[in-house]
């Protein structure tokens, strides 16, 4: 079957051949219509791995998916041959990712049955900017009338966040790159700031709108310690600064903010939750594009470099 791999650690990403698989005991494997592109894609052959944990070569990326069951597994199995399903895979799911034809799950891992009224294309979007989401919301802990600060707000995850913050009447201060406050504002941010326009906007603009800081900080974007710290110090004392990128080590942030790196835990019952919350409009993850499985590897360089506008998918 047709797929996207790398051939060793910190390889560039390619087409490849490799065998269609075959469903274990528990399994079901999946002929997917539509996969999603994640800055994991891009950063898991670079990563260092365990010697329990080395992955196999060719090592095919991805983990969001969607479409529908194509054969079960032995043993009883709650999905039956042509459901429509949505999922992620994890990094205990080894010999496939997602960029290829096939892939097979465990029946009890983060996939769902996708809601009549979700569209293949939204539900490939979903699991991982929906459940990350929602995670760094409850992690932030910011109560209703607080100020959340989000950088890289226009992505899929910021996208995503924004709106589960306002519907639940928190105050969304997006960070982004560029003129989005018409399409941020849609979302439900109370205020967007493009952090282009010159080099401390970003300061400026949070310590005029909140003289004490926010309450909590969401970094989606920086990778070193110095760069994060120089957000969470927008964070005022006793509040919550998160790191989606590893970044919140030292140096901490001088106004006391509680520091943190975030690390999703993706689970079947959170990602049904939010698949009828997309299906019902409650939810969007805006989708940039749709491209061909072999654009993938450009694509994957484009996100490398920054400044996602929503989710590219890969139409199978």
């Amino acid at each position: 079957m047709r797929a996207i791999a790398v051939s060793a650690f910190r390889a560039e990403p390619g087409p490849v051949e490799v065998p269609k698989p075959e469903p274990a005991a528990g399994e079901v494997r999946v002929k997917i219509e539509y996969a999603a592109l994640n800055p994991h894609d891009w950063q898991s052959p670079d990563a260092s791995w365990s010697a329990a944990d080395r992955p196999v070569f060719p090592l095919v990326i991805g983990v969001d998916f969607a479409g529908r069951v194509d054969m079960i597994g032995s043993g009883d199995n709650p999905f039956r041959v042509g459901d429509p399903v949505l999922g992620r895979v994890g990094t205990a799911v080894r010999r496939a990712g997602t960029y290829c034809e096939y892939v097979c799950v465990p029946q009890d891992s983060p996939i769902v049955l996708s809601p009549r009224d979700l569209a293949p294309r939204d539900a490939a979007a979903l699991p991982s900017a929906g459940m990350a989401a929602a995670q760094l919301l409850k992690a932030a802990a910011v109560r209703p009338g607080g100020r959340l600060l989000v950088i890289g707000a226009a992505g899929g995850v910021g996208s995503c966040l924004t709106q589960l913050a306002a519907a639940r009447d928190v105050r969304v201060i997006a960070a982004v790159r560029g003129d989005e406050r018409t399409r941020m504002g849609a979302l439900g941010a109370t205020a967007t700031i493009d952090t282009t326009v010159w080099a401390g906007a970003l300061e400026a603009a949070v310590r005029e709108t909140c003289p004490d800081g926010v309450d909590a900080l969401v970094d989606l974007v920086s990778t070193d310690p110095a760069s994060f710290a120089a957000h969470a110090a927008l964070v005022r004392r006793g509040g919550v600064a998160l790191s989606s990128r590893g970044a919140a080590g030292p140096p901490t942030a001088p106004a006391g903010a509680r520091c943190a790196d975030f690390r999703l835990i993706p689970t079947a019952v959170l990602l049904s939750t939010l698949a009828k919350a997309s299906a019902s409009g409650a939810l969007s993850v805006p989708i940039d594009v749709e491209l061909p499985l072999e654009k993938a590897p450009r694509a994957l360089a484009e996100n490398r470099a920054g400044g996602a506008r929503g989710k590219t998918l890969f139409v199978l």
